[in-house]
């Protein structure tokens, strides 16, 4: 991605996040990234290719720092994370009082709320979401292995929902930082004994 593009994306998740999609104006993009209304046409042809791209970029993002706080140690003789570690870290680094990650999850808030009357982009969100509960059910399936896949996938989806809730509570003000984070590891531990019952019944 070239380095214009990628300051016309940052900008418009900065709008998004601050405006709504709704407040997303080409004009105020423009100005926000430091860049002509025309080069953004250029890269984008349209609005609904801006925000196409700026919900790909906002995914994008959110892997980046994921992937970076899941890497391992320069201390080679620190034990590496076990399943239920991974599966915590991953959908706990969604809640990092950072201004990076407080845009995103506000952005992702945004586009997700005005998919209800764009269904184009409700296809790409869906496609989005679906690949965000697919990485946690693999987290799932290492940390119950025995489980059936219908049953893995449920609690996926189950979690991945509840982070999004909990993640719009957090943002708003409306539940404090440590309480959401400590509610999403007892949903790990409800959803976690849920998928070893099922070992169990069978």
């Amino acid at each position: 991605m070239t380095d214009r593009r990628t300051e016309i994306l940052t900008g418009a998740a900065r709008v998004i996040a601050r405006q709504g999609v709704r407040g997303l104006r080409v004009a105020d993009l423009a100005a926000e990234a430091g860049v002509s209304t025309a080069l953004i046409y250029y890269h984008f042809k349209d609005r609904a290719g801006i925000l196409r791209h700026a919900l790909a970029f906002i995914g994008d993002r959110a892997d980046r720092y994921t992937a970076a706080e899941t890497e391992p140690g320069p201390d080679a003789s620190t034990r590496p994370p076990g399943p239920r570690q991974l599966l915590e870290r991953t959908l706990l680094l969604e809640f990092q009082d950072l201004p990076e990650v407080r845009e995103n999850s506000t952005a992702w808030g945004e586009l997700r709320a005005h998919s209800v009357f764009d269904p184009e982009l409700r296809e790409e969100l869906a496609a989005a979401g679906t690949a965000w509960a697919a990485e946690v059910a693999g987290h799932l399936a290492e940390l119950c292995p025995a489980a059936p896949p219908g049953a893995v996938t449920a609690a996926a989806e189950r979690l991945t929902a509840l982070l999004e809730g909990l993640s719009v509570r957090w943002l708003s003000g409306l539940l404090p930082l440590s309480h959401a984070r400590n509610l999403v590891r007892e949903a790990i531990g409800v959803e976690a004994s849920r998928l070893v019952s099922t070992l169990d019944a069978n």
